[in-house]
């Protein structure tokens, strides 16, 4: 079926008034939905967006009234969350006893919760425009949505419309407009296909003119590379067996062993051995002879190694690095906690009712560190990143210094072993892409990777295998426009367009 002859079929369905024509609307926007997160890793099915985008966007013509509208984009965003994060039902798994019931209503409460922006934006641009204006107000209405669920409510950008785009040659844009740019020009070109039956030149020309201009982008050079070598650890503990008694060391002795690799040859040896997060079963403050032990047996090569630690009562998630003697020389304490996983609101009043966050037991759980902070590692300068805190934007540029690098260690067993551990590799490679800087990422099960200044993948290992890679490091770039500006310029775009479009869109339906 053609877009025109589907984008017809559809106008035809939702045109009859009444309860069953919009119940079926409401049937349609959520197929629609979960149609537009196969664009996601790790399937990446481009074809889906024209189809889900401009289908979606004829529901959003035809809707009567802001209430339609509104049930319309919030059943929309349901099938798109609640197919593309399906991965969150992962660690209600790890202990299915005590936890298992709870899988269905997290996903459906996220999905749901996460939908409301989009239905809000929904209502507003029915409320505000008629017509095919209504899809310019949509367009930013949802574009400021999309930076709502960034930041707000310490923010969940996971799934965001730039995550379709990696791998491809619209990801040359990170550098410059980063991801909310890319969303933002993602239904710029995608929503007028809604008006591909009735104005086809001007529903394909956004998308025509795009296309053109990305073509035209001269292939990013390949990435230079220093002589700096790093050896990337991955030790393959599956999170149910992570922290069993019999099992936790195990997984201990298996890193060091990866470590130790090719020690007493000829072959070249790294300057800086990274594992995952909490890859060392132990808090730091009871760790000295741990770590000498470690050290000696990879060869005193410096570690920056994952680790919990405590502090006047406070736990801490953190990244240590760690010198020849064992010594923790430099500690970074994560500071963008997961909501309900590292920490729960009123945590030691909930702990009395055997509630905690999955990643600790420690009463309210994790504490948050200080904020972004440099490392000064045997490599190079590296802004460390802790799993979930590199899924910010925002975060990384908060950070005053440029480093050298960026380094993400992460526990991504969590994530379960389908589209969880690859999406959350889109976005590293995202962050080195927006920044021009490589990126380091040791995952405890996989994906562990070097990922150059242009977001693409040098060397893996994949996803549930153990082993060790070394990897020659990258060269940074110069800084690029995102790194100076952030998502300012794109927001304040949408916040120019935004007036004109709500008072003109206004002045129409009230004369209408």
């Amino acid at each position: 079926m053609t877009p025109g002859g589907f984008a017809s079929g559809l106008a035809t369905l939702v045109k009859n008034s009444g309860r069953a024509s919009l119940w079926l609307a409401l049937v349609l926007a959520l197929g629609l939905g979960g149609v537009l997160s196969l664009s996601l890793a790790p399937l990446h099915i481009l074809w889906t967006l024209p189809l889900a985008l401009g289908g979606i966007g004829v529901l959003a013509l035809r809707a009567v009234g802001w209430r339609q509208a509104a049930l319309i984009g919030w059943a929309f965003g349901l099938g798109y969350f609640g197919f593309g994060l399906s991965w969150i039902i992962e660690p209600f798994q790890i202990d299915a006893e005590r936890y298992a019931w709870m899988a269905p209503f997290a996903l459906v409460f996220l999905a749901g919760g996460l939908a409301l922006f989009w239905g809000a934006t929904f209502a507003l641009a029915a409320r505000w425009a008629v017509g095919q204006r209504r899809l310019l107000v949509l367009l930013v209405f949802w574009s400021l949505a999309e930076f709502g669920r960034a930041y707000l409510l310490t923010g969940f950008p996971w799934a965001g419309f730039g995550q379709f785009w990696i791998d491809t040659p619209m990801a040359q844009l990170l550098p410059w407009i980063g991801a909310q740019g890319l969303a933002f020009l993602t239904l710029a070109v995608c929503l007028p296909l809604a008006l591909l039956r009735r104005k086809p030149v001007l529903a394909l020309s956004p998308l025509v003119v795009t296309t053109a201009m990305v073509l035209l982008l001269p292939a990013p050079p390949a990435a230079e590379m220093t002589t700096r070598l790093v050896r990337l650890v991955q030790p393959n503990a599956p999170q149910a067996e992570k922290w069993l008694p019999k099992k936790r060391w195990e997984f201990a002795r298996r890193a060091v062993e990866l470590s130790a690799k090719g020690q007493g040859t000829t072959a070249p040896q790294p300057e800086l051995i990274v594992w995952p997060e909490t890859a060392v079963p132990q808090l730091l403050n009871h760790a000295d002879e741990t770590l000498a032990a470690i050290m000696a047996q990879i060869g005193g090569v410096p570690l920056l190694v994952g680790i919990q630690r405590e502090e006047d009562g406070r736990f801490f998630n953190s990244a240590a690095l760690v010198d020849q003697a064992g010594v923790a020389v430099q500690i970074y304490d994560k500071a963008h906690l997961v909501p309900f996983g590292e920490y729960v609101p009123f945590g030691d009043t909930m702990a009395r009712f055997g509630i905690y966050g999955f990643a600790s037991q420690a009463g309210a759980g994790y504490s948050a560190g200080a904020g972004p902070q440099v490392m000064d590692l045997p490599i190079g300068t590296a802004l460390p990143l802790i799993c979930y805190e590199a899924v910010f934007a925002q975060d990384v540029n908060a950070v005053k210094q440029r480093p050298e690098m960026l380094i993400q260690i992460t526990n991504d067993a969590w994530f379960g072993a389908r589209s969880g551990p690859y999406q959350h590799l889109v976005q590293a490679q995202m962050r080195a892409a927006e920044q021009g800087l490589p990126m380091l990422r040791a995952a405890n099960t996989g994906i562990t990777a070097m990922i150059d200044p242009y977001g693409q993948i040098r060397e893996n290992i994949p996803l549930g295998e153990a082993g060790a890679v070394d990897a020659l490091l990258p060269k940074p770039l110069a800084a690029t426009l995102y790194s100076r500006t952030g998502d300012w310029p794109v927001f304040l775009l949408c916040i120019a367009l935004g007036p004109f479009f709500w008072f003109r869109g206004a002045a129409v339906a009230r004369h209408s």
